[in-house]
């Protein structure tokens, strides 16, 4: 029997279970609508609630003075495709194979073989199993073939880009999967293409159509819950923006992307307090990495790609839940993105798969703002390069076949400059220790990508395509 039948079962088990037992629940707060913005390259230090006092943001701002700051929220993948699979699965990419490896690319590319394998629970999956209206807006990433797409991962409804949005004609290097030249970048709504991202113009219009679709979406659902999620291709490169906001951000467009993103957040926001669902409506606001060139780190040292510092995993990362949330607090506590998926369970009464192994563990009272919500990692992995206990923070780096490890003392390092090593070996030891058997562990338990059998890219030729900009008669 197929995995996701398995699962639907124990979902009416479950549910029948609590109605046996006279278990009841309120009807304002039993299935929260939930909005879960993630953006592709931003920083640690991008946006105002983080320390930024370049780029405008007062939507993000305000969003932090009526909800929560989490200042030591991860990833638990980086790059783009691990880092989605591991927030929609609540399991690290690498156990589910989508990070790479055994022959595989990092990222999966238009016309890729591989993608999320179908027998993976989604939050999605999980969430419309319990009566949840599900969408995906934005970039989607975690394989181009129909199979792996979002119509076949949990999602009602999906409009925006398969892969990133450098993967296109203009992009100077070639698709390794293909070898040639790339195909023309298509647009689609649900599971057919309907225009092509043709150039700069279109590049700059993204962020709005993405946000547009995600606005009509929750209109037309505002009298049942839903999952909103909204991936934005924002501000990952290339980076394009219109007049109006380049004349707004003084002619840069790295910040004319992050105050587009900021714009963003605020119009949902302003959707749900016009519906009158901001009091019933979780909002999550986090990146999927560390930041790309033109992006900050803020006072971490580290950004995409390279070793495992605090700037590449630590990501800005916001909740917001009017009269649920408490306003304008902070928490320090660790959270991982693998943990949403177990946090959304926990909150809309929904049922974590029991089948298999999710990372993820119950962030419900810290995202809450619980004044005595404690983490539940005691150790927090950075891949299998990094190890945290408490603030003790190792770093492992290979070099021309040579491993060095570092220490540093966070609460004392935030910036990791200081290398201590030298001086506490034997903790050294002991996190190195515990980071092979967590590795050991993974590898022990692993879940196999998705892998279709005749792969092909869904667009060849733009033909009488419209370009985005004519779909959306710009």
């Amino acid at each position: 029997m197929h995995k996701k039948s398995i699962f639907k079962k124990k979902i009416i088990v479950g549910m029948m279970l609590c109605f046996s037992m006279g278990m009841t629940f309120a009807a304002d707060h039993s299935k929260p609508n939930i909005v879960l913005m993630f953006i592709d390259d931003m920083g640690y230090g991008d946006i105002g609630p983080f320390g930024n006092k370049v780029n405008k943001t007062p939507n993000l701002d305000r969003m932090a003075e009526e909800g929560i700051k989490l200042t030591q929220f991860y990833v638990a993948n980086t790059a783009c495709t691990p880092s989605r699979a591991a927030l929609l699965t609540g399991s690290y990419a690498h156990r589910i194979g989508m990070d790479g490896g055994n022959g595989n690319l990092v990222v999966t590319f238009p016309g890729d073989k591989r993608g999320l394998n179908p027998s993976e629970i989604t939050i999605a999956e999980m969430l419309r199993e319990n009566g949840y209206a599900t969408a995906c807006f934005g970039k989607w990433h975690l394989g181009d073939q129909p199979e792996f797409m979002p119509l076949k991962q949990g999602f009602d409804t999906y409009f925006g880009i398969p892969y990133s949005n450098d993967m296109w004609p203009l992009h100077t290097r070639r698709n390794p999967i293909t070898n040639r030249k790339y195909d023309p970048l298509p647009v689609m709504k649900q599971d057919k293409v309907v225009a092509h991202v043709a150039d700069e113009f279109d590049q700059s219009l993204l962020a709005e159509v993405i946000t547009n679709e995600a606005i009509a979406f929750i209109e037309k659902n505002q009298h049942q819950p839903f999952f909103c999620y909204i991936p934005h291709a924002h501000v990952h490169h290339p980076r394009y923006a219109r007049p109006e906001y380049l004349e707004r951000a003084e002619g840069n467009v790295d910040r004319a992307h992050v105050e587009e993103v900021d714009d963003s957040i605020g119009r949902v926001l302003q959707t749900l307090r016009d519906l009158k669902l901001d009091h019933n409506t979780l909002v999550i606001f986090t990146s999927d990495n560390g930041p790309a060139s033109g992006m900050s780190s803020g006072p971490l040292r580290g950004a995409k790609g390279g070793a495992k510092y605090e700037g590449h995993m630590r990501v800005p990362t916001l909740a917001w839940w009017p009269r649920t949330i408490p306003g304008g607090i902070t928490s320090k506590e660790i959270g991982v993105t693998t943990d949403l998926l177990p946090t959304f369970a926990k909150l809309s009464n929904s049922i974590v798969p029991s089948d298999r192994i999710i990372d993820g563990k119950d962030i419900t009272n810290i995202l809450l703002g619980k004044q005595d919500a404690r983490s539940p990692h005691q150790l927090h992995f950075y891949e299998n390069e990094g190890i945290r206990r408490g603030d003790w923070k190792l770093v492992k780096k290979a070099r021309r076949n040579k491993v060095t490890l570092e220490l540093y003392d966070l609460s004392t390092d935030l910036a990791e400059r200081k290398d201590l090593s030298d001086a506490h070996p034997e903790i050294v030891r002991e996190l190195d220790r515990l980071l092979k058997e967590h590795a050991s562990s993974i590898a022990a338990n692993l879940r196999p990508a998705g892998f279709a059998q005749k792969p092909k890219p869904i667009l060849t030729k733009s033909g009488n395509l419209p370009t985005l900009k004519q779909y959306l008669g710009k």
